[in-house]
C-alpha cells in the first residue's frame, strides 16, 4: 500500500482527503497549527489549547463513521454562550485537557470517528502567524492575514512566533512517504505556515517521495491578485529552498460566467502560464459551495471537486 502524505489546512485539506479516503492508500494529513479565527481563536485564547478547527475538518474528511456523527462534529451552536462554536472543536479541546496532549486528543478523536489514516499537527507548540507588509504594518494572526487587502502591495516577511519546532512524527511521515501532496488551500494561512515550521522544508528537500503541488483554483483579491501558476510555484519554492515538485496539478476548466461574477469580489481564476512537462491540466471544479453565515471567516464559493482531485492524484500513485 502506497503512503500518501497531504500537507495543508482548512477546506483544501478536507477536499483532498475526502476524495483520497475512497482509495487503497495509507493516508496521513499534516495540518497547520496557525488557525486563530472564529471558534478556534476563542478556544485558543480562553482555554490555552492548540487550534482544533483545521484538525477537525481533516478528521471528518477521513471518518468512516455514521453521517450523524460526522454532522455532529461539524455542528455549530447558533446562540447562547456557545454561539459560534462547533461541537468538534469543543470535543477536541476537552480531549486535550483530559489527556494532557493535543496529539493524544487527535488520536482518540480519530478512534471515535473510525478515521482512515492519521492526522498530525505540524507542531505541538502554540504559535501565532504574523506578516510584515512593505508599509511596515504588522498583521497579527491568521485572521488578520486572511482578511487583509494589502498583501499584494508587497510584504517583507511572514513567520511564526515563537519559532516552533516540528512535530517529530511529521518528519517520520515525510521521510517514509511515497507521494507528498502540498495544497490546495489558503495560501498565506494554510499552505505556507506548514513550511515555516522548523524542520519541514529540510525534510521535504531530503524526502525521496514523489511530490505534487496542487495549485489553487482562484486568486484572493488583495493577497494574490494577478497571480498565475508561475507566481505560486516561485513563492512556495522560495520557502522550501528548492523546486522539489515532480508534478503540478492545475485546473483546466472554467466556471460559468455567472459564478465568476459572484466570486469577483474575492478574486479571479488562476491562469496557467507555464509550459512545463510537469503540468497536469484537468477539470478539477466542484459544485458551488455557499458560505456559512456562522463562519467568522468567509469561505470560498468555488472549490476543487474531491472526486476529480483524488482521481488525478491516484493516476500518479498508480505509476509509483
Amino acid at each position: 500500500m502506497k503512503k500518501v502524505v497531504v500537507i495543508g489546512g482548512g477546506t483544501g485539506n478536507f477536499v483532498a482527503l475526502r476524495g483520497l479516503k475512497r482509495y487503497d492508500v495509507d493516508l496521513t494529513a499534516i495540518v497547520s497549527m496557525a488557525d486563530d479565527g472564529g471558534s478556534t481563536g476563542i478556544l485558543r485564547d480562553e482555554l490555552g489549547v492548540l487550534p482544533p478547527g483545521d484538525v477537525r475538518q481533516c478528521l471528518v474528511a477521513l471518518s468512516n463513521s455514521s453521517r450523524l456523527l460526522r454532522s455532529l462534529m461539524n455542528y455549530r451552536f447558533e446562540n447562547g454562550n456557545l454561539g459560534g462554536h462547533s461541537f468538534g472543536n469543543l470535543l477536541l479541546s476537552a480531549l486535550e485537557k483530559v489527556t494532557g496532549s493535543f496529539e493524544k486528543a487527535v488520536e482518540e478523536a480519530g478512534k471515535l470517528l473510525f478515521i482512515k489514516g492519521k492526522v498530525l499537527p505540524v507542531t505541538v507548540h502554540q504559535v501565532r502567524l504574523k506578516m510584515i507588509l512593505n508599509n511596515r504594518k504588522i498583521l497579527e494572526g491568521e485572521k488578520e492575514i486572511y482578511l487583509s487587502q494589502d498583501i499584494d502591495k508587497g510584504y517583507k516577511s511572514i513567520y511564526l512566533e515563537p519559532y516552533p519546532k516540528v512535530n517529530p512524527s511529521v518528519i517520520e511521515e515525510i521521510k517514509h512517504a511515497d507521494l507528498i501532496v502540498i495544497g490546495p488551500g489558503g495560501w498565506y494561512t494554510s499552505v505556507i505556515p506548514n513550511i515555516l515550521v522548523d524542520g519541514v522544508a529540510d525534510a521535504l528537500r531530503k524526502s525521496q517521495a514523489k511530490k505534487i503541488f496542487i495549485n489553487n483554483l482562484m486568486n484572493r483579491r488583495g493577497q494574490t491578485t494577478g497571480f498565475k501558476v508561475s507566481h505560486y510555484l516561485k513563492e512556495i519554492t522560495s520557502y522550501i529552498g528548492e523546486d522539489i515538485f515532480d508534478y503540478i496539478l492545475v485546473n483546466g476548466a472554467k466556471p460559468s460566467e455567472d459564478l465568476i461574477e459572484k466570486y469577483a469580489e474575492e478574486g479571479e481564476l488562476v491562469e496557467n502560464n507555464i509550459d512545463d512537462e510537469r503540468i497536469i491540466l484537468a477539470d478539477l471544479l466542484g459544485p458551488m459551495i455557499l458560505s456559512s453565515n456562522h463562519d467568522l471567516i468567509r469561505r470560498n464559493l468555488i472549490r476543487h471537486d474531491s472526486k476529480k482531485l483524488a482521481q488525478e492524484i491516484m493516476k500518479i500513485v498508480d505509476y509509483l
